[in-house]
């Protein structure tokens, strides 16, 4: 099952093309933010945001509660293992 799971934005690793590095339950992944950088403002304003990931993007902000939560109740689903581990492989499938 492919879903939205909450991660940080924790750096940014190509502000010309609003790239940053997204840590959720200590996997970190590159991904796009263009969708949650605010008009107006330098996409290292992201910083510490917490955002819906969802294939790449980090789809829409989210507060740290709303986001502890939600990754609470999806561990308890059993669903945050099975997107660890493709969030892990699909990082790993790009260092080759």
């Amino acid at each position: 099952m492919c879903l939205g799971i909450p991660g940080q934005i924790i750096e940014i690793t190509d502000s010309e093309n609003q790239l940053a590095l997204v840590e959720v339950s200590g996997v970190k992944r590159e991904v796009n933010v263009a969708c949650v950088v605010e008009t107006g403002q330098p996409v290292e304003s992201c910083i510490g945001y917490w955002a819906l990931i969802h294939v790449g993007f980090a789809m829409s902000r989210i507060d740290e509660e709303e986001a502890k939560k939600t990754l609470a109740i999806l561990e308890e689903l059993g669903e945050v293992q099975e997107e660890l581990e493709a969030m892990h492989k699909s990082q790993e499938s790009l260092r080759v």
